[in-house]
């Protein structure tokens, strides 16, 4: 039979391993993270200047002339052109809203009185079709 100390130095012995395989696995994971955060964070930057770029220059030269000229194509050129274009706003433009009627002094609104419209039958009150009388 083996001894106590002997059982307690092994589990450390394998604790210890597995430990320093954790911590490497955390310390690249983390290392990489950082790396990949830092290099997206860079690509969206150059990004950001070429739509800049091909929006100056769409006036002088067309999409499809850059991408014949660089050899990037055009898909992208267009996605990078239309990311660098303001974003159009929302909503009405100024002046198109339409303003509530002032009520003239001394004047009432008369409201309309509902329309009476018959109104369908209940479900409950309508008959009961027969099976045979289905067509």
């Amino acid at each position: 039979m083996i001894a106590t100390d002997e059982i307690e130095r092994r589990v450390e012995k394998a604790d210890a391993e597995k430990s320093a395989k954790r911590t490497a696995a955390a310390r690249e994971v983390g290392e990489l993270a950082h790396r990949r955060a830092a290099l997206a964070e860079e690509l969206a930057e150059v990004e950001r200047k070429l739509g800049a770029v091909l929006v100056a220059a769409v006036d002088v030269v067309s999409v499809d002339e850059l991408a014949e000229f660089t050899d990037v194509p055009a898909a992208e050129l267009t996605r990078w052109l239309t990311a660098g274009k303001p974003r159009a706003r929302r909503g009405r433009p100024p002046g198109s809203r339409r303003t509530k009627p002032e009520a003239q002094p001394g004047a009432s609104l008369a409201l309309a009185p509902p329309e009476s419209r018959p109104r369908p039958p209940a479900a409950s009150m309508q008959p009961a079709i027969a099976q045979d009388e289905r067509s």
